[in-house]
């Protein structure tokens, strides 16, 4: 069978492939840098749900978004792929945070999570971010989850281990966001101080139809039970499935199922009770 030329194809010649990738690209970026420049960023937010009582929100993912020209937000994975080894991208996780202090700053009841990446670790203009709010209320930091990327995380461990244990101090909280997505090396995991392990929706979509990712998903509970991790199934969508993993022992559940991120939660636009039925499960 004749293979196509294009797996042949030197990364630096300008085929149409390559020159099709390179303009997506720079169109991403581009979009990206207007969001950010005319201030155009916002957090969809969305409800992490107890396993022991699905009606009871442990906690909220903020979601990073842009706003494109016509005025249609964008969601982080059709662009944080193209910016996050940028400084574009510690920008963005600058304003993710910025948003996300100020929520947790105005609605005293809330618990939130924020991503970032380990490569925002030393970017000054997040950590002053970080600083500014810590001081601006003594128990915003206990309302703090930081969602680390895996792949980041195992990029650089020791600088994250380090900036885990300082920032452990103020009552943050960590979690290892998409894990089994990546390429864990495992034996970082004891020395990490992740309090909360989000294990990837590809494993949880249809588990309750596929014996491999429920072996799978199983090995992961194992593994955070025994470094006394919360455990969180992302990309939840189906009832089947919630049942599966919630007798697996899973701590928690996040998804299609629940609700859908959104930048007008009813505690931040009407409902104000709805913060307050936030729990401690993180």
């Amino acid at each position: 069978m004749k293979k196509s030329g294009l797996t042949n194809v030197p990364p630096g010649l300008d085929t149409p492939l390559n020159h099709a990738l390179n303009r997506r690209d720079t169109d991403v970026l581009t979009m990206v840098a207007e969001a950010v420049a005319h201030k155009q960023c916002m957090l969809a937010f969305q409800s992490v749900m107890v396993a022991g009582d699905l009606n009871r929100i442990g906690f909220y993912e903020g979601l990073i978004r842009v706003m494109d020209e016509s005025g249609r937000i964008i969601p982080a994975r059709e662009f944080m792929p193209v910016v996050e080894r940028s400084e574009l991208g510690r920008e963005i996780d600058r304003i993710a945070l910025r948003l996300g202090m100020q929520s947790l700053y105005e609605h005293p009841n809330l618990r939130l999570s924020i991503n970032m990446s380990a490569r925002s670790i030393g970017y000054q203009p997040w950590m002053q971010t970080l600083n500014h709010w810590l001081k601006k209320s003594s128990t915003i930091g206990e309302r703090l989850i930081l969602e680390i990327t895996e792949g980041s995380a195992i990029d650089q461990p020791e600088i994250t281990m380090d900036f885990m244990s300082r920032l452990s101090n103020h009552g943050i909280c960590f979690a290892l966001d998409d894990f089994g997505a990546g390429y864990t090396a495992l034996r970082y995991l004891k020395d990490f101080l992740f309090d909360v392990l989000k294990i990837d929706g590809t494993f949880c979509r249809t588990i309750a139809d596929d014996p491999d990712n429920q072996a799978l998903v199983a090995s992961m509970i194992d593994i955070a039970r025994h470094f006394e991790m919360l455990t969180v199934a992302e990309g939840v969508e189906r009832a089947d499935d919630v049942k599966c993993l919630v007798d697996m022992g899973v701590d928690c559940l996040q998804g299609y199922y629940f609700d859908a991120p959104t930048t007008r939660p009813t505690w931040a636009y009407g409902d104000r009770r709805a913060a307050s039925r936030t729990t401690n499960a993180a």
